[in-house]
């Protein structure tokens, strides 16, 4: 059974309107039939899109978390290792070449 709204959804529209690489907006994650369709919509598409909205925003923000995350990583690796010289993977000393004989 259907649950009576005495309210209508409010579109999730940030007013930002510019579109990423995949086709979704940058303000509120909605793909671009969702965002021509939406006064089509009936509230149970409605709710749909704003649960998948909130979800795609979800997953970008794990993705900038992690990006950020790997670049802080590979910054402090990069400064150890001009702290620390001594801990190179050079070899030190070579005996042979790896395509001589021994």
């Amino acid at each position: 059974m259907e649950q009576l709204s005495f309210f209508t959804l409010p579109s999730p529209c940030l007013g930002i309107c510019q579109t990423d690489p995949r086709g979704y907006c940058l303000g509120c994650m909605r793909s671009r039939d969702e965002r021509f369709n939406w006064l089509n919509f009936n509230d149970a598409q409605k709710q749909e899109v704003n649960r998948l909205c909130l979800q795609r925003k979800k997953r970008r923000q794990y993705a900038i978390f992690v990006e950020k995350r790997q670049a802080i990583q590979a910054s402090m690796a990069e400064s150890q290792a001009l702290l620390n010289p001594e801990f190179d993977f050079e070899p030190a000393n070579k005996t042979s070449e790896p395509n001589e004989p021994l």
